[in-house]
C-alpha cells in the first residue's frame, strides 16, 4: 500500500525516517523553506492563507499535487499516530508505514483518540475559546449548501467530545471527498467572515473550524473509523494548559 502522511511544520525540526512521512513547510508563501522540506506554495496550493488555514494550506497542497497513494494522512512535525509501549522513548512510538497499513486494514480512516471536554460541550468550548459568529457562519454554509449534514452538525455541537488536531490516516476515496467538501464549506464560510479585527489566535479560525467540521462529515457519511493514540515528542505543561481552559470559561472575552 502506498501511503502518504504530510508532516505539517512551520520550523526546522527533526523528521522521521520513515519514507511514508513527507515533510511539508506550510505557509512558505514568500519564506526560505528548510532542506529537504517540500513547499506547500508550488503547484496548486493556498499557502498565502496559512494564517487562518494553519495546517491545512499543507492538506490542500496534498490533496491536490500529491497523486497515486492508496491512502493520505496529516499528521504535525511534533506530533504523530503511537504504535508500541508508552515507556519506550518517543521517538521509537511514532508509526510506521507497516503500522499503518495493519491499522487500515477493513477500515476507512485512522483517526486520534477524542478528546472529552466534560463540563461544558464542544458548541460551548468553542464560544469561550473564539467568537461565536464562526460558528453561525459555517451553520449558515450547511444550510444553504449540505442541508444533509446540519443533524450531525448539531449533534457536534452538543456532544462533550471529539477529534482534534485535524490528524487523520484516511483511504484515497473518502481523502478525496472529504477535501473536496471540507475546502468548499471553508471557502464559502472565509467570504462570510469579516476576521480583520480578531487577534492573531482568532485568525487560525479554518483550522478550529475543521477539527470541528471532520467529525460532521466522518458521521453524516457513516465513515468507518477506529482511533489511535497520539505521542507528543515535546513536553506539555498541562497545569498552564488547565489555568487558561479555565480563564477562557469564566473570564468574559
Amino acid at each position: 500500500m502506498k501511503i502518504w502522511v504530510m508532516v505539517a511544520a512551520h520550523k526546522p525540526y527533526r523528521m522521521m525516517k520513515d519514507p511514508m512521512y513527507l515533510p511539508l513547510f506550510v505557509g512558505a508563501a514568500g519564506k526560505e523553506a528548510p532542506a529537504g522540506f517540500q513547499r506547500d506554495d508550488e503547484g496548486e496550493h493556498i499557502s498565502e492563507k496559512n494564517p487562518s488555514f494553519c495546517e491545512l494550506t499543507g492538506l490542500y497542497w496534498l490533496w491536490k499535487n500529491k497523486t497515486g497513494a492508496d491512502a493520505y494522512g496529516l499528521c504535525h512535525y511534533r506530533r504523530y499516530f503511537a504504535r508500541g509501549f508508552f515507556w519506550q522513548k518517543k521517538d521509537r512510538r511514532i508509526l510506521t508505514k507497516q503500522q499503518a497499513e495493519s491499522l487500515l486494514e477493513g477500515w476507512d480512516a485512522v483517526l486520534p483518540k477524542r478528546r472529552h471536554y466534560v463540563i461544558e460541550t464542544r458548541q460551548q468550548q468553542y464560544i469561550h475559546a473564539h467568537h461565536e459568529e464562526d460558528l453561525k457562519a459555517v451553520e449558515q454554509v450547511l444550510s444553504e449548501k449540505y442541508p444533509g449534514y446540519l443533524p450531525a452538525w448539531n449533534r457536534m455541537l452538543q456532544s462533550r467530545s471529539g477529534h482534534i488536531f485535524n490528524m487523520f490516516l484516511m483511504k484515497k476515496d473518502v481523502f478525496e471527498a472529504y477535501c473536496r467538501w471540507l475546502f468548499d464549506v471553508l471557502s464559502e464560510t472565509e467570504k462570510r467572515l469579516d476576521i480583520s479585527a480578531y487577534s492573531v489566535s482568532d485568525r487560525r479560525v479554518f483550522g478550529y473550524l475543521a477539527e470541528r467540521l471532520m467529525d460532521v462529515y466522518l458521521d453524516t457519511n457513516k465513515v468507518k473509523y477506529r482511533e489511535c493514540a497520539v505521542v507528543n515528542l515535546e513536553k506539555q505543561h498541562w497545569l498552564q494548559k488547565g489555568f487558561r481552559f479555565l480563564k477562557r470559561k469564566f473570564c468574559k472575552r
